[in-house]
């Protein structure tokens, strides 16, 4: 079964590399381009017997290792 999982900063947090796009956006004449958050997405294989059961692993690596939940919250967004 394949995860995707998109993780992101929480709303509030500064999104230096969001800042940074936006900045370089500007620069290149996109001048009605704001607000630009930086996420990122990660696609895996995991085995499960359900989709129930990969999606509860899918939540303990999320939360053990792929976000930092201080400071990001993850969308799980596909089980196929």
């Amino acid at each position: 079964m394949k995860a995707q999982v998109l993780v992101r900063l929480k709303p509030g947090v500064l999104d230096v590399q969001g800042k940074a796009v936006e900045h370089g956006l500007k620069s290149l004449g996109f001048n009605n381009v704001s607000d630009v958050r930086i996420g990122r997405l990660v696609e895996f294989e995991i085995e499960s017997d359900s989709t129930e059961d990969a999606r509860r692993e899918v939540t303990e690596i999320c939360e053990k290792l792929l976000a930092n939940t201080i400071i990001e919250n993850y969308e799980i967004r596909g089980l196929e």
